[in-house]
């Protein structure tokens, strides 16, 4: 449980009415554990716990011999009030475990809510039990004063809460389960709203409403939390403890800039006389108006995650073990803990290392700390998914700049597509050589993750991040696994572990870290789990997170372009081909280490040294991101035993292509296109600009084909028909004809041929030469016969310049019946 904030000085009077001094609000004469977490029995004799089937479910305070005093959220559920058969009060109940000679159990009989009450966000969260006998009064079961509606709790003040809740969020109260107690400080309503204002978890603000109060602190750290519902939050005034509040709701338990909500009971003063005999106290002179100072809100900032020079980082953490030959890389993350990959340590034979002479550098030449616990994660595996430790050091360290923890994800966390981050060093090994720059990265989305390297990975991993990097030419990878750190309105986040690297490659996926903090902070009681700070949501890009992913091989998807068919933004596998002479032509990149072209354009048989190949662009400009990725052409290879004219070029490039959002291969189609699929011809509008335009068009029969160019043979042919008023794209760099199916998956179906638009080359035809000479590529579909319709092949009309009319009727009459068909 999270201390709550609260305590208020104040001289009150009884009731006029009274004519005693009341013996409400005085606790057992033994000590309280002040700004403690747990208590002592008797401390708060009001304290109830209501069972409900013989389990804890909820706090509530003892107000008069016959009735306790809860949160009405805690007896509904889904809308139904439960029957009072099935709840039982305990009272003077100080551990859920043990029993003691001087506790009190009475069954409940009624149970009573405000008419008008329906969920916590709307207020009015209070409820009424009544006992089936009276409770007997003792030193360890007593009443809590009450607060007249007139009781004005001045902010500032500091109250306690109390309860039986987790210590932290998931994160429940171990044996002996004795009652927690929690210091926490009033708020004034204006401040709290201004919290509330400002979006927080899950991006939500919240309008409060009177009748209710807040109590905590900005930094968090200390609040109630689930379990603690319907206890009471009490101040001190005058020798005696009034009922400022009861327990309601918070978003999260002790975060940051989000006090914990409580239910006003001086509101409900007039409800509570109608109903019971309670004990309400006047106030002799109420508080001061609310100070200035408090009516608006300073928000809290992270104090992790801060490192004004990044690569320097203050959290950077090497774990020393004796006759080891390098030290294991981790962070801080708490005054007294560090997480590092348990297979620093663990072998497969043991999961309890001799500890004795581990040392912590922190950072390395700052300080070194010895190790006192070291403990694996609970479903720890070789497999980088589980493969953490946490570490605790010998003594607190005193944070400062140059030594701070590093801030955590919770689980609801989501690191935003195009997040800037940075990768460090995460085990055993070294830097690799080079420049900064090349540790910087910057998110996919969850769907490009996914569908990119998400079938590379164990099914039963937690969540997958996956980095876009810049070009990089230096050095090699492969001297140490990495991790993962991400950016946030100035704050740095562990965002993920990565797995080992393959061969001299950068990491592609890393193992998300937000599905651990539940097992870090129950390790650690003080690890820095933050909220997120940035709110960009992009709602159509986690709209992808759904979608089937498109044919892949083992090695890398194909044809996958996320978004609506009109959605802006790359083509991934569209290429510029600069030919020597400055001619340019288009390509298509069919596996990440091959371009396929049309031969025409000035493409020979051998060296491609004059050619340079361009991926990633989106115009003639280069991307502002820096993912332009360019690569010469080593080779050129030609369709053997074709005649002197071939349909197509494939170029070897120097090197692979990451596959990525900007370079993607395209998959192939091994036929005609399946009636049905959306296709489009993908080119340049103008040569200068470069900007691909997509354009649709409808499949014609290829038995049509001759209607629109005479002399050239259906069997390798596709042609196509532009809609009335539709742009048309530049010839001379032989633009593509892709179309998308059912399942979401872009094919390439041929590439126009010499001078024309509506004619595309069959890459179906070249299906066996391009397999042979790539591997890898991804053919779909079944090989198929050309379509065509039924009776003579001279379906056209001559012209008067005996060339083919394309709008003669016979043309139009078949074309029209071939629309109705389909």
């Amino acid at each position: 449980m999270f201390p709550i904030h609260l305590l208020l000085l104040l001289v009150f009077s009884c009731d006029p009415g009274d004519t005693q001094v009341p013996d409400c609000g005085i606790p057992h004469p033994s000590a309280r554990i002040v700004g403690g977490s747990e208590s002592r029995p008797g401390a708060w004799p009001w304290q109830v716990s209501l069972h409900h089937d013989e389990g804890h479910i909820c706090g509530g305070s003892l107000i008069a011999d016959s009735w306790v005093l809860s949160a009405a959220h805690c007896v509904v559920d889904n809308g139904t009030m439960s029957e009072a058969e099935g709840w039982s009060a305990h009272l003077g109940l100080w551990s859920q475990d043990t029993r003691r000679s001087y506790e009190q159990h009475r069954a409940v009989v009624t149970i009573l809510i405000p008419e008008n009450y329906t969920s916590v966000e709307f207020g009015e969260d209070i409820a009424l039990l009544r006992l089936a006998t009276p409770a007997n009064i003792t030193d360890f079961v007593r009443t809590v004063c009450l607060p007249r509606a007139t009781h004005r709790f001045p902010s500032g003040a500091t109250c306690w809460a109390t309860g039986w809740g987790d210590l932290q969020e998931e994160d429940p109260l171990p044996p002996s389960w004795g009652l927690q107690q929690v210091e926490l400080r009033l708020l004034g309503g204006t401040a709290c709203q201004c919290f509330y204002s400002q979006p927080g978890p899950f991006n939500l603000t919240f309008q409060l409403l009177p009748g209710m109060l807040c109590a905590g602190y900005r930094e968090g750290r200390r609040d109630t939390c689930q379990g603690d519902s319907g206890g009471p939050l009490v101040c001190e005034e005058g020798g005696h403890w009034v009922q400022a509040g009861i327990t309601s709701f918070g978003f999260g338990c002790g975060r940051r800039n989000r006090p914990g909500v409580f239910t006003a009971v001086a509101r409900y003063e007039a409800w509570i006389r109608e109903k019971t005999r309670a004990t309400f106290l006047s106030q002799p002179e109420p508080p001061p108006s609310e100070p200035p100072e408090e009516k608006n809100c300073t928000l809290a900032l992270p104090v992790c995650g801060q490192a004004p020079h990044p690569g320097t980082w203050p959290w950077r953490s090497e774990v020393v073990v004796p006759g080891a030959s390098k030290p294991c890389h981790g962070v801080l993350v708490s005054d007294k803990w560090v997480l590092a990959p348990a297979s620093c340590f663990l072998g497969s034979d043991t999961l309890s290392p001799n500890i004795s002479g581990w040392r912590v550098l922190l950072p390395p030449g700052v300080r070194s700390v010895p190790i006192t616990h070291f403990v694996p994660n609970e479903n720890f595996t070789q497999d980088a998914d589980y493969d953490l430790a946490l570490l605790k050091l010998e003594a607190p360290v005193n944070l400062s700049e140059d030594i701070q923890p590093l801030c955590l994800p919770h689980a609801d966390h989501y690191f935003l597509p195009s997040s800037r981050c940075r990768l460090a060093p995460w085990g055993r090994g070294g830097s690799p050589v080079g420049p900064h720059s090349v540790l910087e990265a910057e998110l996919l989305s969850r769907w490009w993750c996914h569908c990119l390297h998400g079938q590379q990975v164990e099914t039963a991993a937690p969540g997958l991040l996956c980095p876009l990097y810049r070009e990089d030419s230096h050095g090699c990878w492969n001297a140490s696994r990495w991790s993962l750190l991400c950016r946030e309105a100035g704050t740095w986040f562990f965002a993920g572990a990565g797995r080992a690297p393959e061969g001299c490659a950068r990491p592609k996926v890393f193992s998300a870290l937000q599905s651990h903090g539940v097992w870090i902070t129950r390790v650690t009681h003080g690890a820095y789990l933050e909220d997120q700070l940035s709110w960009d949501w992009n709602l159509k890009e986690e709209e992808m997170t759904n979608q089937t992913c498109p044919h892949s091989t083992a090695q890398w998807a194909c044809g996958l372009r996320p978004g609506p068919e009109g959605a802006k933004g790359p083509w991934p596998w569209i290429a510029e081909v600069h030919v020597a002479g400055g001619q340019l032509c288009g390509g298509t990149l069919v596996a990440p280490g091959w371009v396929l072209a049309a031969a025409h354009c000035g493409l020979r048989q051998g060296s491609g040294a004059s050619l340079h190949v361009f991926l990633g662009r989106t115009g003639a400009t280069p991307p502002s991101l820096g993912h332009e990725i360019s690569r010469k052409v080593t080779r050129v290879h030609l369709p053997t035993g074709s005649s002197s004219q071939p349909s197509f070029a494939l170029l070897e490039l120097g090197g692979p292509v990451e596959p990525s959002p900007s370079a993607l291969p395209v998959c192939l189609h091994s036929g005609t296109i399946p009636a049905g699929a959306r296709c489009r011809v993908l080119g340049w509008k103008d040569p200068r600009d470069r900007a691909p335009l997509a354009v649709p068009v409808s499949i014609l029969p290829s038995r049509f084909c001759p209607c629109l160019q005479r002399g050239m043979q259906p069997g390798g042919l596709v042609c196509v028909l532009y809609l009335e008023g539709q742009e048309k794209l530049e010839i001379d760099s032989a633009p593509s004809l892709i179309c998308l199916d059912k399942g979401g998956t872009w094919t390439l179906l041929g590439v126009a041929v010499r001078g024309s638009q509506r004619h595309f080359a069959l890459v179906g035809t070249q299906a066996a030469w391009i397999s042979q000479t790539v591997g890898g590529v991804t053919f779909v579909g079944q090989p198929l016969s050309p379509p065509g319709l039924p009776g003579s092949s001279d379906l056209c009309l001559p012209d008067t310049n005996g060339a083919a009319n394309p709008t003669a009727p016979a043309t139009l009459l078949l074309l029209l019946l071939h629309l109705l068909q389909n």
